[in-house]
């Protein structure tokens, strides 16, 4: 279960509600007492600093209202912060008092709890669509990220807000986030209006607010002369660098591949006229060496090979040692002639996207040019210089540092800088006292948006946005009618959400898709990572290390969900990874034997009472997890832990809809609750060769699919677009016959590519995740051709999350601390291999293996033994901290109501089962006394929500 907002489902689902109250009040009459009246006074807001209590706001926007703030000047839970900030709360009869069902607030409507009674009952576990949502901010950050915990579990830290939202939003939090920002609600604001959203007047919306950036780039080429260049305007001949940044800007936009193709031409063919200025045997120009790196790495090229040159060589070997020879060098660190910041950020970006770590004397220059006021400096200043910031130079800056291991501080400060100094319009001058400009405007725009700025880049594209003529092209200020090609080229970039860290656009056209494999079963292994341009990778020896560590891996058979809990769904995901690394076939043998032989944890349970196969409550998902299993270490999967689960698979493929049987339509799997859950069942089934059984289930999946290529994380579907799912769905639907189903995988990756952050990495359920990067990984290999690049850029994000102990982070931000779910997808997901073609042959079926069943039966009594992992539906490698292993990431915050601490196998908080609120409540042996009835209830309800589980 989930406290809070989350809503996944499971068995020990109304056990552990009631174990998460702690202490539960009952009335006379039996009935649950859900609701808490909040604290009779909340601390005043000021008590509440940048390093000193936490802030909560309420957003009442859906009842006309408008965002209610308080403040704990020493919270101990989010929970309590609500409850001592002033807020009321009630729970669900259902799920207890700590799932938030309803909230209410002195400051709206006389405290009022909403959703009323006639919205929403709080009987059973609210929609997916209507529900409080959660939302933290840590302390300084600028951006909601949505919450791994409940609020029971979570531990606000000083400095940090967190927001409660009514309405729908999707698994991985990338929909339904707060309208409002963090800085808006912090002690330090006045804080937003009680009547009114503090964005409805700020934040403008609409085309004219987006600009059109199409018009932009076609105002822009018509501008190049003779098609391929633009010329000096103070002289007579080609301005090389108006025409790189022309590119750029080009490549941005991707609807004038005819022009960008000519231009790309053109530089090729006069790169050493840009590059050697002086001469071939003067040293290169360091601008025109960043620029056309730039424009190589923007278009798809080779910078180590455009125009006959090694562009990264250019920069890395004619770095400066000292200032001097003769003003090229004004100090050490610069690039050999770099008369700008911009220049040197252009060199640092133009590495990094190389794959090519700057010096750290290059890097350090920016904390030279950096002013008092955080700003960087319009000239390559040293030391003791007259400083005054710049917007444009200071958002290149923060764009160039942000990736730069031990510069993050001055980033920060830059980006602060640039918040600071934003004019209330929107814009930002070049200097104080003048106008806005829109060159400058459009670049800060660009560094807000990689910063999470989205409040104050919303205002600065809107801005620039006004500056587009009629004609597309884009005036320099407002005291100006015609258009300039500096401002559209800056422009273009800010109003396609790109800058010059993440501009990609191949102008010939994507690389034809390889054929989509049909084969049932892969006869060599695939065990080595994509071939991509050089860079970091994650260790995978030390990685497997890791994951086989007796003290995680338990007798070299499974790992724990707590205690004597073996949990299975995430001791497969820990089976995959080795099958994929190829580093320890006797650990990868153990897990194998161990469920294999129906091995039994210390309560006596094995993988069949996970899968509940036999039994009216099996699911598809996991079922052709453990089926996948099987066939990826050249095991039987028609005799595999005593059964046959192929047959048992085909078994569960749905007629029609059927909420008593867990159907959400024909074709889907039984139970089967989630996008993750119909793959694994149709790769399962399609590599043991049964497509005929498959039919049904592949077209259900292709259905799932948006029009813009995503797929869903939820079945039934509630709009929402995932990357974890949509890789899931596209390695499955890589096995398929057909060509609906090729182009179905080409328009899933590339939309999974789109997706990529600016540091390599790509949003999850955890905000900048390394789950979601690894399966974008194994998704985007499957069209490898075409995504080599991306692809090396989310392993160096990968490697960059790697710890001393070999293990990862869930993400890039929060808690730091190697996660043993988070390590096993990394690892798997690294090598690029798709859960449809991994393949470590380990040999056939261990000895003393128990003949299948013709018929599939249930162990033990004939109904599972109990346990607090869902059945069949924690089958989903994810992000989120969820008992079941490639399981299902929660709702706004669902980890178990007792803590968040990581237990057992150290796999984080075990979200979405209680098992935390078990252990603590010594709750083992009032589960066996509870029976197996008790267990099953959440799937037994005929008016269950389907399970928001993968």
């Amino acid at each position: 279960m989930r406290v809070s907002s989350s809503r996944t489902r499971h068995r020990g689902r109304g056990i552990a509600s009631l174990l998460a109250a702690g202490t539960v009040a009952v009335a006379a009459g039996g009935a649950v007492l859900l609701g808490h009246p909040g604290a009779a006074a909340a601390d005043p807001i000021e008590d509440c600093t940048a390093t000193t209590g936490a802030i909560v706001a309420v957003d009442f926007g859906h009842w006309g209202g408008g965002v209610v703030r308080g403040c704990d000047a020493d919270p101990s839970t989010g929970m309590n912060l609500l409850h001592k900030a002033g807020f009321t709360t009630t729970g669900t009869e259902h799920d207890g008092p700590a799932f938030i069902c309803r909230l209410g607030a002195g400051g709206f409507n006389g405290g009022t709890q909403y959703p009323t009674p006639a919205e929403e009952p709080c009987v059973n576990t609210p929609q997916a669509t209507a529900y409080w949502s959660y939302w933290i901010a840590g302390p300084g950050q600028q951006t909601w990220s949505y919450s791994q915990f409940g609020a029971a579990t979570q531990k606000p830290k000083p400095g940090e807000v967190e927001a409660w939202v009514y309405g729908g939003t999707d698994i991985g939090g990338t929909s339904g986030a707060p309208s409002f920002t963090p800085d808006s609600v912090r002690a330090k604001n006045p804080g937003p209006s009680p009547s009114a959203s503090p964005t409805a007047t700020s934040t403008p919306t609409g085309p004219a607010a987006d600009g059109d950036p199409a018009a932009a780039a076609a105002w822009l080429a018509a501008r190049l002369v003779d098609g391929d260049h633009m010329e000096n305007w103070a002289f007579e001949g080609p301005d090389y660098p108006r025409t790189s940044l022309t590119a750029i800007a080009l490549a941005a936009a991707g609807t004038q591949d005819a022009a960008l193709r000519k231009v790309v031409a053109f530089l090729a063919a006069h790169t050493d006229d840009f590059l050697h200025p002086d001469g071939p045997s003067g040293k290169p120009d360091s601008r025109a060496a960043a620029l056309l790196a730039l424009v190589a790495e923007s278009t798809a090229g080779d910078p180590r090979a455009f125009g006959g040159r090694d562009l990264v060589a250019a920069l890395t070997d004619h770095v400066c040692a000292a200032a001097g020879e003769n003003g090229k060098c004004t100090a050490a660190g610069d690039f050999h002639g770099a008369a700008s910041p911009w220049v040197q950020a252009w060199g640092v970006i133009a590495l990094q996207r190389a794959g090519v770590t700057p010096t750290d004397a290059t890097l350090g220059r920016f904390t030279v040019l950096q002013c008092a006021d955080g700003g960087i400096a319009g000239s390559m200043i040293v030391a003791g210089d007259h400083c005054e910031s710049d917007p444009a130079a200071t958002a290149l800056a923060v764009l160039a540092l942000r990736k730069a291991a031990g510069h993050e501080s001055t980033a920060r400060k830059a980006a602060d800088r640039l918040a600071a100094s934003q004019l209330a319009d929107g814009s930002y001058a070049p200097y104080a006292g003048a106008p806005g400009e829109t060159g400058g405007t459009a670049a800060a725009a660009q560094a807000l948006r990689a910063v999470g700025q989205d409040a104050r880049r919303a205002a600065a594209k809107a801005w620039v946005a006004a500056r587009q003529g009629a004609d597309g092209g884009l005036a320099p200020d407002e005291a100006t009618t015609d258009a300039d090609p500096a401002a559209t080229e800056q422009a273009i970039l800010a109003l396609t959400g790109t800058d010059p860290t993440t501009v990609r656009h191949n102008p010939n056209g994507a690389t034809t898709p390889t054929t989509p494999t049909t084969t049932a079963t892969p006869t060599t292994p695939a065990t080595t990572a994509p071939t991509t341009p050089a860079g970091r990778t994650p260790d995978l020896a030390k990685g497997s290390a890791y994951l086989t560590d007796p003290a995680r891996l338990i007798d070299g058979r499974y790992y724990e969900a707590f205690p004597a809990f073996a949990d299975f769904g995430l001791t497969i995901d820990g089976a995959f990874a080795l099958a994929g690394t190829g580093t320890d076939d006797t650990a990868l043998r153990g897990i194998v034997d161990f469920l294999d032989r129906q091995g039994k944890d210390a309560s006596e349970r094995t993988v069949n009472d996970w899968t509940g196969i036999g039994t009216e409550y099996a699911g598809g998902g996991s079922i052709g997890k453990e089926a996948l299993l099987a066939q990826s270490v050249g095991r039987d999967p028609r005799a595999f832990g005593g059964h046959d689960l192929i047959a048992a698979l085909a078994a569960l493929v749905c007629a029609r809809a059927d909420r008593n049987t867990g159907c959400a339509a024909g074709g889907n799997y039984a139970y089967a609750t989630s996008v993750f859950s119909q793959a694994l069942g149709v790769m399962a089934q399609l590599r043991a060769g049964d497509a005929a059984n498959a039919a049904a289930p592949i077209a259900y999946l292709e259905g799932l699919q948006h029009t813009d290529g995503s797929w869903p994380s939820l079945i039934p579907a509630t709009g929402d677009s995932d990357v974890d799912s949509t890789a899931m769905a596209v390695m499955a639907l890589a096995l398929a016959p057909g060509d609906e189903a090729a182009r179905a995988v080409d328009k899933g990756v590339a939309w999974i590519a789109a997706r990529q952050l600016p540091d390599g990495g790509f949003p999850g359920a955890a905000g900048d995740s390394t789950n979601s990067a690894a399966l974008a990984v194994q998704g985007m290999t499957l069209r490898q051709a075409g995504y080599g690049g991306q692809i090396a850029e989310a392993l160096d994000f990968l490697a960059g999350q790697q710890n001393g102990d070999g293990g990862f982070n869930v993400a890039s931000a929060g808690q730091p601390g190697s996660d043993v779910r988070a390590s096993t997808q990394v690892l798997g997901g690294s090598t690029g291999t798709s859960f449809g073609t991994l393949f470590r042959n380990l040999g056939g079926t261990p000895t003393g293996t128990p003949t299948p069943s013709a018929t599939p039966t249930p162990t033990g009594t004939g109904t599972p033994t109990p346990t607090p992992t869902a059945t069949g539906t924690n089958d989903r490698p994810s992000d989120a901290p969820v008992a079941g292993g490639v399981g299902e990431p929660v709702r706004g915050g669902g980890a178990s109501p007792a803590g968040g601490a990581p237990v057992g196998a150290g796999s984080g908080g075990l979200a979405g089962t209680g098992t935390e609120t078990l252990v603590l409540a010594g709750a083992a042996g009032l589960l066996a006394a509870l029976g197996a009835v008790a267990v099953l209830a959440a799937r037994r309800r005929p008016g269950a929500v389907p399970g928001r589980h993968r």
